[in-house]
């Protein structure tokens, strides 16, 4: 009898539940909804809101200084994991930029080393493996390490090259110095620019090319998931390090929109600046060149062929290769774009206002 009033009361209990269940969805069905949106939000500037970003005064330096100089003490572990064919991946909360660029500057000075920004919006991956070949096969050629099949130079030129001969160039490489390779640091490698599943296969390539060492650092929770086995253990062969700096990610954040901010002319104007400032000096005139014709010429693109010519005349490029490496600089950093004349001809815009372009100008000069 008693079992029986128990299951009855279970029963009356779960009947209960699942009645609220229901009046709940149909009283919240019921509801009236509110009309508010989310563009009804009266979000800061951007540039305000960096700014008072930057104005938050860091918290415990003494423990962080102290665990950075932690980090240099196994230096020579990465440096010993590289010479045996591993890659470095470092993981961890804040920004690694700096400590991988000190140890690129303090244990890799007797290699090479080339940089890839992962964390710019676009990259063209296939001009730095461009730089590569082009690095790698000069210093072995200078060394007289390399015995090499047939020199790149002697074949067609590196930038009407496939990826995929461009790949099979790097890997043909057969040095007598074992101890021999050229380190691509990736800042990164989980970047919005390296996020698509062919990029990922080219630099797993890249990784598995007998005189290439990659050292990455990546930030997404799922960056792992880029990665099939053979990937990560055969290809990139990564050594994975724990290396939390609790840095800001001022750099890296600098080309990511804040969520709950607008954007704004001043914004931009530093972004621009920022970039002109880490490229040449040859290129920041280039760029100069093509601020001036638009600023005097506003409502017309300059065509590339009248950019060469000024250019050539004032001796800032060579041939029509090193403009073309240029504008690619400048492209792949959305600093300049190509829209079709009237007459048909490919001309270059700067995507910037007046006032804004002037601004930059200044503050390259």
């Amino acid at each position: 009898m008693d079992t029986n009033d128990n299951w009855d009361e279970d029963e009356e209990e779960e009947f209960e539940f699942s009645r609220n269940y229901f009046l709940a969805k149909e009283l919240a069905s019921s509801a009236k909804k509110s009309k508010h949106k989310l563009t009804d939000i009266d979000v800061v500037d951007e540039q305000e809101l960096r700014e008072a970003a930057s104005r938050i005064q860091p918290k415990h330096e003494d423990e962080i200084a102290l665990l950075l100089d932690s980090y240099k003490t196994i230096y020579p572990e990465w440096l010993l994991a590289l010479r045996c064919g591993f890659g470095l991946l470092m993981y961890g909360f804040g920004s690694k930029k700096a400590l991988i660029e000190d140890f690129a500057s303090t244990a890799l000075t007797e290699y090479s080393v080339v940089v890839i920004n992962g964390y710019l919006q676009s990259i063209n991956l296939k001009q730095a493996v461009i730089a590569l070949a082009e690095l790698l096969w000069d210093q072995m050629k200078t060394k007289r390490r390399v015995l090499y099949r047939e020199s790149p130079k002697s074949q067609q030129p590196l930038n009407s090259q496939s990826m995929e001969e461009l790949l099979t160039l790097l890997d043909q490489a057969e040095i007598d110095d074992v101890d021999f390779f050229v380190c691509v640091v990736i800042h990164n490698i989980d970047g919005p620019g390296l996020r698509d599943s062919e990029t990922q296969q080219y630099l797993a390539r890249l990784a598995a090319c007998a005189r290439i060492r990659i050292v990455a650092t990546i930030d997404h929770i799922n960056a792992p998931l880029f990665w099939d086995k053979k990937m990560a253990h055969t290809q990139f062969n990564w050594s994975w390090y724990h290396v939390p700096t609790f840095a800001p990610y001022k750099v890296e954040g600098m080309f990511y929109p804040l969520i709950l901010a607008h954007g704004s002319a001043s914004q931009t104007v530093k972004t621009a600046t920022i970039v002109l400032l880490s490229l040449t000096r040859n290129a920041q005139s280039v760029f100069k060149v093509l601020a001036e014709h638009q600023l005097s010429h506003p409502d017309e693109g300059m065509p590339i062929s009248d950019l060469y010519s000024v250019c050539r005349e004032r001796f800032l490029v060579s041939s029509q290769v090193t403009l073309n490496s240029n504008l690619t600089e400048f492209k792949d950093h959305e600093l300049v774009k190509i829209k079709k004349h009237s007459d048909g001809q490919d001309c270059l815009h700067i995507p910037l206002t007046a006032e804004a372009l002037q601004k930059v100008v200044f503050e390259i000069n």
